[in-house]
């Protein structure tokens, strides 16, 4: 343990961290909230996305938010704090091999960090939850920053527990079990040192197990999620609340002066995450071409040189009809889905789906998988085939190209359904009746 981790342990007492006693706590419409996130990158992942747009939703509904995060930092509106957790960013490295420095050897954390990834772990959950409660019981109170309730985004370390502990409540949104990730990886593994990395680093979710199984408050953003969730972490269903994701509608809206393109489809997917299902386009979009050959496809992601698209895409013969894009702003990807002719969502597995919501948010129509949350999202507003099927993929496609009413009648019903039923006012509305619950349990438990 660091040296300040153990000075700081004989300092655990009710008063210590950055919150307010049961008795002293706001009322639900306003509340001091401390908003985690291990890492938040703000263009790729979605949890960057989430974090920022719940904090500007909650903010909007009267709380008060400081967003905690560690790197990579969200991008947030300027009235919004964001408390900084430095770790090493191991994957912002050059070369994370090469990372280790002299002083980090003062820092129990700080070799975890470092050798957990050097073996082919993630401990990024772990360690920021390390630092996280380091920093609530050290610097949280000294910079009057005191917390009627910490709501965790999906670190699920043994941090919120020593918070709890200590009588901060803690909420926790699991989006989905990542035991769907390990799952699906492994069996498009290739050999058997492919299964033992992709077993090696999924091995911080042992501890996210122990922990969920301990958090008495729960949150996630669909019915689907929350029974695989209850499956996944052995926890009964009723214990999960779901509250969807919201889409910021005026951000994420139809552009009339931009004209729609008739022969470019648009997917948001990591390119070399077997769970997002890109192969499967991709196939599919083989399949097109000889008979469009003006159709192209535009990938909002990151293509890796040593990943297994490069080889996929010069196999299948599609390199110079298919771009990607990474890094884009929001309003940069509004435009792109204005261009859009269809929007593409081909995930064998969501716990909500964002970009199937964002898009269809833009009018754009959607094809989408049935995999995990998705048809909870897309409703009937889009076409839904079955996960993994590249030629249903293609059919769809070919039957929306065909039919530019059709197309129209789902970009519209598309726009729609998210603005009636998903929206980050409805969701901070809901968060915060589900923190005056929480808040009320807890005062009925430690009594007056």
């Amino acid at each position: 343990m660091d040296r300040a981790g153990a000075d700081a342990r004989t300092q655990e007492t009710s008063a210590s961290p950055g919150f307010r006693p049961p008795h002293a706590m706001r009322p639900a419409s306003s509340l001091r909230i401390a908003l985690l996130g291990y890492r938040s990158n703000p263009y790729s992942g979605g949890q960057g996305i989430y974090i920022a747009a719940l904090a500007r939703a909650l903010t909007d509904a009267g709380h008060r938010v400081d967003v905690i995060s560690g790197p990579p930092y969200p991008e947030l509106d300027d009235d919004l704090p964001l408390v900084r957790i430095p770790s090493l960013d191991l994957y912002a490295a050059p070369n994370h091999v090469t990372a280790l420095r002299p002083r980090h050897f003062r820092s129990a954390t700080d070799l975890y960090e470092y050798f957990d990834m050097l073996t082919g772990g993630f401990p990024e959950p772990y360690t920021f939850g390390r630092r996280l409660t380091k920093w609530m019981l050290e610097r949280a109170a000294a910079e009057g920053r005191r917390y009627d309730l910490v709501h965790d985004n999906q670190s699920l370390c043994p941090g919120l527990l020593r918070l709890g502990r200590l009588g901060l409540p803690v909420v926790a949104t699991i989006h989905h079990p990542i035991q769907r990730d390990r799952d699906i990886a492994l069996a498009h593994a290739s050999n058997w040192r492919a299964r033992l990395l992709i077993r090696r680093w999924h091995r911080f979710v042992a501890m996210q197990e122990r922990v969920v199984r301990r958090l008495p408050h729960l949150v996630t953003v669909s019915e689907a999620s929350r029974t695989d969730i209850a499956d996944a972490f052995s926890v009964p269903a009723e214990r999960i609340e779901v509250i969807h994701n919201g889409i910021d509608v005026d951000t994420w809206q139809p552009l009339a002066d931009v004209p729609r393109r008739d022969d470019l489809l648009v997917t948001v997917a990591s390119a070399d995450q077997p769970l997002k299902g890109l192969r499967y386009l991709l196939e599919a979009f083989a399949r097109l071409v000889p008979q469009r050959p003006a159709l192209r496809l535009v990938v909002v992601g990151r293509l890796r040189e040593d990943g297994e698209t490069k080889p996929l895409l010069a196999r299948l013969g599609i390199g110079d009809r298919v771009e990607f894009r990474h890094g884009l702003s929001r309003e940069a990807l509004v435009r792109l889905y204005a261009e859009a002719t269809l929007a593409v969502v081909p995930s064998l597995y969501e716990g909500f789906g964002l970009p199937a919501a964002e898009a269809m948010a833009c009018g754009v129509p959607v094809i989408s998988s049935r995999g995990g949350a998705l048809p909870e999202v897309v409703g009937d507003a889009g076409l839904l085939v079955p996960p993994g099927d590249a030629p249903a993929i293609a059919d769809a496609v070919t039957a929306l190209l065909d039919d530019p009413g059709r197309r129209a009648g789902l970009g519209a019903r598309g726009r729609r359904r998210v603005v009636e039923q998903f929206s980050w006012s409805v969701a901070a509305r809901r968060l915060g009746d589900y923190y005056g619950r929480v808040l009320a349990d807890r005062a009925r438990s430690t009594g007056p």
